[in-house]
């Protein structure tokens, strides 16, 4: 065994978060077909086993594996909190609009049978159906599962940073 010690570059800010490249290969090619199944499970769930639920989750995870591989940090920039937010806020706007325009025509809220005898939409109750899952359901889990994600990455000490060793950097030192 040697005496010799090694010196250990420090990790800077402008390094991306690198895990193995066997993994970021990996995520690069899964990444695309796990969305596309979420958006299938999505849009298929009114005829089908699936829905805004399932798809959600599975879109939202996909996020999460993108964030494993290529960085936590890197993916919170590309998903700014905003949008987080602004997606699962959307979901709600949608659900909610979709609910309450059965109410405007006199009807109960989320009752989908008015869009067609009333509006003259065909097959009104599927489709107010298919948008309350597309638009309403499938973003809020999205954004939920996303969200809620960052929310533990980035620690409950109140601005804590994660980098690329695990370490955690409350005071923006340094984990070494």
């Amino acid at each position: 065994m040697s005496n010799d010690t090694e010196e250990y570059e420090p990790i800077s800010e402008d390094q991306p978060y690198v895990e193995s490249q066997v993994i970021m290969t990996t995520v690069r090619v899964i990444a695309p077909f796990s969305f596309t199944y979420g958006l299938f499970l999505t849009f298929h769930g009114g005829g089908s086993p699936g829905g805004g639920f399932q798809g959600g989750a599975i879109i939202g995870a996909t996020i999460l594996m993108i964030a494993f591989a290529f960085g936590i940090e890197p993916t919170r920039d590309w998903l700014s909190n905003g949008t987080v937010v602004g997606l699962a806020s959307g979901g709600v706007l949608a659900f909610a609009l979709i609910g309450l325009v059965p109410l405007a025509l006199g009807g109960q809220f989320l009752e989908h049978p008015l869009y067609e005898s009333t509006l003259g939409i065909y097959d009104g109750k599927k489709y107010a159906l298919e948008g309350v899952e597309i638009l309403g359901i499938m973003p809020i889990v999205a954004g939920v599962v996303v969200g809620l994600f960052f929310a533990i990455a980035a620690g409950f000490g109140g601005g804590a940073r994660l980098t690329g060793d695990g370490g955690e950097r409350p005071d923006g030192g340094d984990s070494r």
